[in-house]
């Protein structure tokens, strides 16, 4: 998954609806969808994402025990975030699947 993204649109129902969760969706320059655990989380309202953090683990082993490589499905970045007044900083994440956000919901 490349570092080169923007976030989707796309995903609208029959009323033009867009969930949250395709609202979030990221898209990189082959086209490969993907979502961010830190954004992943607040739609999810986890508050903290450290509390998020065990989820992604769980759903990780559970990716495993599916037989699946986990590396397909969950790759660990560095993201720049705003901190105010121009500034930024590094914080970690994970770039998840659509499968590897379905097995996070299920913990």
């Amino acid at each position: 998954m490349n570092n080169e993204i923007q976030k989707s649109g796309g995903g609208q129902g029959e009323n033009g609806h867009v969930s949250p969760f395709e609202r979030i969706k990221r898209t990189n320059e082959a086209g490969v969808e993907f979502w961010s655990s830190r954004d992943f989380a607040g739609v999810l309202d986890y508050g903290d994402y450290r509390n998020f953090e065990g989820v992604v683990e769980k759903a990780k082993l559970s990716c495993f025990n599916s037989g699946q490589r986990v590396e397909d499905h969950f790759v660990d970045v560095t993201e720049m975030v705003p901190i105010g007044s121009g500034a930024e900083r590094s914080v970690k994440t994970i770039f998840m699947s659509r499968y590897a956000c379905h097995l996070a919901i299920q913990f």
